[in-house]
This record gives structure tokens, sequence and C-alpha cells, in this order.
């Protein structure tokens, strides 16, 4: 018969109670409620997060639109401010360049309102007109003629034309207006006449057997269309109404130079010439650049620019303006079949 040792039996029962407690572990359910709770909360501050940034992507587009249209109409605004009543003695200076025509740079309302804060200054001691131009519209050009004559009544100032490349048809209709024109020899001066041009295609239409289908309410109202043929009738009212213009711009120039013009039969042909010619016909009075006139007939050294140009600002806000315009013009025409 054995005997047990009392160590040996010691040594099982601290083995025993050393184990593991199942009450103290984890169960399965336990678990997963803790990683779904994880998981909700994640997603909570994730979704407020996302929401937060786009509150701030929102805000910063509107300050970005706040800070943008500021800038526009604080640019609008101070470019506008065309006189700041220089005291000093100066002569003024306005550019007329490019093509003369509604909305562009040389346009009547830019030259104009250049015009007349450049004399109204009290330090301007005369206008000089620095032209490069093809010509354009006889109309803008017309606004700035009859302004040129009212402005130098008003002011008693003289005004000079002086140009630089070319001054042709509607500019020579502003520069004839102008108390003197001075010229390069080699500039391009003239083309004393109208047009009015186009295109017809009925002969390539009628080729391709392509037939036009133009319905209108007034036997007239499509003589100017491209493809459709011109009567001798429609050809005929076309060229009396460019010889009155024709007549008119004739008269401004003949009114403009008075004795100095020494007519010849192709003078209000269209033909151009150069500066020398120019003087020599006494379509311009002396050749002469911009600093010299300043310099030597106006007496005042110093030249002020008061030109007016659409800045950056303006050209957005007028495409932004036209493109709007357009949309809603050609909504109007969608929803009507009769234009």
């Amino acid at each position: 018969m054995s005997t047990e040792h009392p160590e040996s039996f010691g040594a099982s029962a601290t083995s025993l109670e050393s184990g593991p407690h199942p009450a103290s572990a984890a169960s399965p359910s336990q678990a997963a409620n803790a990683w779904e709770r994880q998981m909700l909360s994640d997603l909570v501050q994730a979704n407020l997060k996302e929401q937060q940034a786009a509150r701030r992507w929102k805000m910063g587009l509107r300050l970005a639109w706040l800070l943008f249209w500021v800038v526009v109409l604080w640019q609008i605004f101070s470019h506008n401010q065309t006189s700041s009543n220089i005291t000093t003695p100066h002569t003024a200076l306005v550019n007329i360049k490019g093509e003369i025509a509604d909305g562009s740079d040389a346009s009547a309302e830019n030259v104009v309102a250049a015009m007349r804060a450049a004399l109204e200054d009290t330090g301007s001691q005369g206008l000089i007109l620095l032209i490069n131009s093809p010509g354009g519209s006889p109309v803008q050009a017309g606004i700035i003629n009859d302004e040129i004559a009212r402005l130098k009544a008003l002011h008693k100032k003289p005004i000079y034309a002086v140009v630089e490349e070319s001054c042709a048809s509607a500019a020579y209709y502003i520069a004839a207006a102008t108390d003197k024109i001075y010229v390069d020899k080699a500039s391009i001066v003239g083309s004393i006449g109208v047009l009015m041009d186009g295109f017809g295609f009925t002969g390539l239409m009628d080729k391709l057997g392509v037939e036009r289908r133009l319905m209108t309410a007034g036997e007239n109202k499509g003589f100017l269309d491209p493809f459709s043929p011109q009567t001798d009738a429609q050809r005929k009212h076309a060229q009396t109404m460019l010889n009155h213009i024709h007549g008119q711009f004739i008269a401004v120039v003949k009114k403009g130079r008075g004795d100095r013009l020494k007519e010849t039969p192709d003078m209000f042909s269209g033909l151009f010439w150069t500066g020398q010619q120019a003087v020599e016909l006494g379509l311009a009075d002396e050749l002469g650049s911009l600093d010299q006139v300043a310099r030597d007939v106006v007496k005042a050294e110093e030249l002020v620019d008061y030109s007016r140009r659409d800045n950056v600002a303006e050209r957005l806000v007028k495409r932004f303006g036209a493109a709007m315009g357009e949309g809603a013009w050609r909504a109007m025409r969608a929803s009507s079949p009769i234009r």
C-alpha cells in the first residue's frame, strides 16, 4: 500500500487554482456589441468630418465669388474715373486705334468720354487724337466728329489729329473735324468712300440641288440674305443708301478741310495716299509726330493719356452679360417660330 505525499497534493492544488476562471473572460456577444459600437462611432465621426469639410468648401467658394465681384466693381469704378483734374500744363492725349466700332476701344462711347475728360481738365492746353485705324462704322465716326465740333466751341482749346500708320475711311471722317492733321510721310490717308459687302451662294446652291426655304412678311425683308437672289430694285436701293452716306462723308471732309482741300476727280473715289501726298492734296496739313506736335504746336511737352480702354474686369463682365443675353435670346427664339 502506497502512501501519498502532502507535497504532491499541494502542488496539484496550486495548479488548479492558478487556471483561468470562465466567469472573467468576455463572451462572444459582448465582443460583437463592442465592435458594432466602435464602427458606429467611426461612421458618425467620418460623417461629421465630411459635413464640416463641405461647409468649409461652400463658405470658401462664396467668399471667393464675393472677392471676385468686389475686385470687378472696384476695377470698373476706378477705371471710369478718367479725369483727376490735372492742373499743371500738359497736352491731353486720346488714342483712336483699331476698328472704330461699337464695343471696341475706339468706340464713340470711349472716345467721346475721354475727350470730354481731357478738355475739362484745367491744365490741358490742347488735345491730340493719336490715330492709327483702317476705319469702321460711319455712325460711330459721325458721333465723334459732331462731338469734336461741340467741344472745340465749348472749351476754346485746339484739337489736333496725329496719324501713325493709317487714317482711312471712318478714321479720316473723325480727323477731318480737328483743327489740323499731322501725318508721317509714309502714313496711309484717305479712302473717302463707303462699302457694303457680303456673299451670294445662289449659284452654288443650284449646282448642289439645295433649295432655300425662306418665308418673310414684306417682299424686301430678306434682300441681304446670302442664300437668296438679289433683284435689281434691291440692288438699286442699297446703292442709293451707300451714295447717301458717301455724300455725308464728302460734306464732312469739305466742311472740315475748307480751302485747304485741293480737290481732284478721284479724291472721293475711295483711293488712299501716302502722308506726303495727303499734305500736297490738302487732306493733311503737315508732317509731324506726337511729341513734336505737343512740344512745338501745343507748347506743352508733358503728355497725359486720357484714353479709355476696357480692363480685364470690364471684359469679363461684358462677356458674362453677353453670354447670358445670348442664352435668353436663343431660348426666346426657340419658343417662337416667328423672328
